[in-house]
């Protein structure tokens, strides 16, 4: 047990100001236990600071910055950065980078030097992690506080508790419950991703919060597709890196199907793995490093997330800030929607969304089952729902975020408080495990589902897009629904019309269930075009 700071973490102390929407929860079935030796002597944190300038919507909607452009005008004021690190010295704790495009500066301390640095007990406890099993951590309850010099400069300051902040969306199957299973060239052919088309030029980042790849099984399946096997580089956040951990049904099965899935797809894209820590820090630190890359990535995919109540309000505005960022330099985010149908396995009986796929500057990306005949052809695609707790899409409409003014025209249903917000998805493609896509993943071939295979999907087809128009697609949404209207679908997409993710059917139109429908990838393309 730590030594505990002698005010209380809901007021800050004198020669303190409170940093908004650190307000954090008791992690589920938490208990206190004893730290291992010497874990408080090391502890690193990300704090996130204000912009120069706010960035207004029509960046968001326009031609793409340049990152020196967009790090002038709203990166972090050096500024504001000398004021963190004289703020923090203070109190012991070390700077040790920091990064003006991305507003980010990473610091470390001891336990004492961070509880009074923040106004907060840090505790080593044991709890339950979003995937149902027990991890050990650092954890905190109630807000945070910075010194008073820095009030209004720090936005957020995160990974102080390194709870587990996201779990991944995918689905796995015994083998004798799949029904039909397909590669990603044949999915590229049912979506009709465009023709002559194969990502060259372009770069696609993965994030992923733990698991790794092995080299030798990319080349294996690569080969099996007939394919050659794209350039696939790992790259370290916080400290972590790709490792492989044996167990095909963890967290390597969500890395082994994001590469495949975009690199069956889009062979000749340069495909950047992320791997970070899975705290609110190592997600959020994640996102911003690869948004703010040289070069810019024409596309992030997703694969992980929690219920958008899951999250601080302060992790919640950092992340959908990174998204922002990625946007104004003309990169699409492509997130998992979730695989636990319309409740997002909270147990209060009501509807819940995903996030990062309910930030408005993500394309959500929703699930469907998808039957194919024996010459590739189409004969059925429902919304994904395999009961019983055995997966289905997840889809709603967010309490965190309002209705952005591009999906006004299609009718969003009213969210819990009867205020219609964020619909979740924009968009889907096949996700059941039952009719999944074929891998490969720790020396053996498996099927596996889930929205995680839908988030690199759309990216692979992103990338194509951008190959094929020569145009950066940014934030997707502007083009996607400029033809939408309550009950039709429209140009560059297939209606899907049947089935539930629970408290939600789907209809004619966009739904909570599967948004505007699966690609028609050469009509999207003509649209891009356009």
């Amino acid at each position: 047990m730590t030594n505990s700071s002698d005010q209380s973490p809901n007021a800050a102390p004198a020669g303190h100001t409170p940093v908004p929407g650190s307000d954090r929860a008791p992690a589920a079935q938490v208990n206190a236990v004893n730290p291992p030796a010497g874990a408080g002597r090391h502890i690193e944190v990300t704090l996130v600071l204000r912009r120069r300038n706010e960035l207004p919507e029509s960046v968001l909607r326009g031609e793409p910055l340049s990152p020196e452009e967009f790090t002038e005008k709203y990166g972090a004021d050096p500024a504001d950065v000398a004021k963190v690190e004289q703020a923090l010295t203070a109190h012991g704790v070390e700077v040790l980078s920091a990064d003006l495009g991305s507003r980010r500066v990473r610091a470390a301390g001891t336990v004492e030097q961070l509880q009074s640095a923040f106004d907060t007990t840090l505790q080593w406890a044991e709890s339950q992690a979003p995937d149902g099993g027990t991890v050990a951590h650092w954890h905190r309850t109630g807000s945070l506080s910075v010194p008073g010099d820095l009030d209004g400069v720090v936005n957020a300051v995160l990974g102080l508790d390194t709870r587990p902040q996201a779990r991944a969306n995918f689905r796995a199957v015994l083998p004798n419950a799949v029904s039909s299973s397909y590669t990603p060239v044949q999915l590229g052919a049912a979506y009709g991703f465009p023709e002559g088309t194969d990502g060259t030029g372009c770069t696609v980042a993965i994030i992923e919060l733990g698991g790794g790849f092995e080299a030798s099984d990319l080349d294996t399946y690569f080969a099996g597709l007939g394919v050659a096997s794209p350039a696939v580089t790992a790259v370290s956040v916080d400290g972590a890196q790709n490792e492989p951990g044996g167990d095909p049904n963890g967290a390597d099965g969500e890395v082994a199907l994001d590469i495949e899935v975009i690199g069956g797809l889009a062979p000749a894209a340069d495909i950047l793995v992320y791997f970070a820590p899975n705290t609110d820090a190592g997600f959020v630190d994640a996102v911003a490093q690869a948004a703010h890359a040289t070069p810019t990535p024409d596309a992030i995919s997703i694969s992980w997330g929690q219920s958008e109540d899951q999250w601080t309000a302060q992790a919640r505005q950092s992340m959908d800030d990174a998204f922002s960022d990625a946007v104004a330099l003309g990169i699409t985010v492509t997130v998992a929607a979730g695989d636990d149908g319309s409740t997002d396995r909270q147990s209060d009986g009501k509807p819940h969304v995903d996030f990062p796929a309910s930030s408005p500057h993500a394309l959500a990306c929703g699930g469907t089952r998808l039957e194919l005949d024996s010459s590739g052809k189409v004969t059925s695609e429902t919304v994904w729902n395999d009961g019983g707790g055995s997966g289905a899409t997840g889809g709603g409409v967010s309490t965190a975020f309002p209705l952005p003014d591009w999906q006004q025209p299609v009718d969003v249903p009213g969210a819990s408080g009867g205020k219609s917000g964020r619909g979740v998805p924009d968009v889907a493609a096949v996700a059941d495990p039952e009719t999944g896509y074929r891998v490969r993943v720790d020396g053996k071939d498996a099927v596996i589902g889930g929205t995680s295979a839908v988030a690199p999907l759309w990216a692979a087809l992103v990338a194509r897009l951008v190959q094929a128009s020569g145009q950066p697609m940014g934030l997707a949404q502007k083009l996607l629904y400029a033809d939408a209207s309550a009950g039709k679908s429209p140009a560059g997409f297939r209606d899907v019309t049947s089935g539930s993710n629970g408290s939600y059917s789907a209809s004619a139109g966009w739904d909570p269930c599967t948004g505007l429908g699966v690609p028609d990838g050469e009509a999207l393309l003509k649209l891009v075009k356009g």
